[in-house]
């Protein structure tokens, strides 16, 4: 995509192709669509083509094309937010589009310049900027998709694919808002391994573990903590990063979550997270294996003082328990706990009641 945003073709909605847009106290996330999307395709002969907004519509794809016979696709979450000052801003979308460009890398899809994509982007948002909502507990989620299109069983790289963007207003990712969720952790199943795409948004990361998922709902929890390897790792929580507050054994004060060894995802929540820990320096943050008999001994000797997940979605999410082998294991919380002064931070940078570096204003 090199130099096309200035190629950028705009073909709004007619006054009858506009959609009705939600009550904010109803949004649902990825439920409700906004009137535009963005498309850009992609050939291995010609390259990148011009980039075109247009009315929101289905997809026009042969039966043959790879990304339905091989997954050869993936995804980004990113959002928008209208601040309290009226103005529109994302959140650190060099970061998603850098992600992006190294998971297109390992999926054989080609490389794009992420700040044309970004360029294009903020268009996109400005142009449905109507449907953003004027709530500090909503926002636009941004969803750029990826997928290869050519008509073809053979299992090799594609020569034709489809970058496209949609949009969608969300409301509070858990519907019961900032409150405590039970995790279940089941060693038996594994989200990622070493040397795999666990590092990588592909959708094929995340098909086998809504089976998973829905066996922990069965069982009374609403989230699976992932765990990896005979030491019982603590890896992700749902689609989320993972984040343990307590004191270690000389009684310091230490925010723990696993290292970027190709397990995880590494999230942009969880990025800021540590960025904003370390520009605090009131405790220890690292970054390093941590596993289930660490998190239960710190728990029988009184040291656990937090665990909660970190993402895109919910941004921040507390853990109530955890279900480990038999035993549930109450997490301690309290009203002035550190995921409520990391929720609160972001929301200050998203909102735009702090004026921060990340915060990236779209008009």
């Amino acid at each position: 995509m090199e130099d096309r945003y200035s190629d950028l073709e705009v073909k709004t909605c007619t006054p009858d192709q506009l959609h009705p847009k939600p009550d904010t106290s109803s949004l649902v996330f990825g439920k409700y669509f906004t009137d535009h999307m963005l498309e850009v395709p992609w050939n291995s002969q010609k390259g990148w083509m011009k980039p075109v907004i247009s009315p929101i519509h289905d997809l026009q794809i042969h039966p043959a094309a790879k990304v339905l016979h091989y997954a050869i696709e993936l995804f980004e979450g990113m959002k928008a937010y209208r601040g309290e000052d009226g103005r529109i801003r994302l959140f650190r979308p060099d970061r998603n589009m850098a992600r992006m460009l190294n998971t297109a890398k390992r999926a054989s899809l080609p490389a794009f310049d992420a700040d044309e994509m970004i360029k294009c982007i903020k268009k996109l948002v400005q142009i449905d900027k109507e449907w953003i909502p004027h709530s500090t507990t909503s926002s636009l989620y941004i969803r750029p998709t990826f997928i290869a299109t050519d008509p073809s069983l053979g299992v090799a790289s594609p020569n034709q694919a489809l970058l496209y963007v949609i949009l969608c207003p969300v409301g509070p990712y858990f519907t019961s808002g900032l409150k405590p969720i039970s995790l279940m952790a089941d060693p038996q199943y594994v989200r990622s391994w070493p040397g795999g795409c666990g590092a990588l948004k592909m959708g094929a990361n995340y098909a086998p573990t809504i089976f998973i998922q829905k066996k922990s709902e069965l069982l009374g929890h609403q989230q699976v903590l992932w765990l990896y390897g005979s030491d019982h790792q603590l890896t992700e929580v749902g689609t989320m990063n993972i984040f343990v507050f307590m004191k270690n054994k000389n009684g310091e004060k230490e925010l723990v979550t696993p290292p970027l060894d190709g397990l995880i995802l590494p999230g942009v929540t969880r990025l800021s997270l540590l960025e904003l820990a370390r520009e605090w320096k009131e405790f220890n943050v690292v970054e390093r294996t941590i596993t289930m008999k660490e998190v239960i001994q710190a728990h029988e000797e009184e040291r656990l003082l937090e665990i909660f997940g970190a993402g895109t979605a919910c941004v921040v999410c507390p853990v109530a328990s955890i279900s480990y082998q038999g035993h549930e294991y109450t997490i301690p919380s309290t009203e002035s706990s550190l995921s409520q002064r990391f929720y609160k931070a972001m929301g200050d940078i998203h909102y735009g009641r702090l004026q921060h570096r990340w915060a990236v204003e779209v008009d």
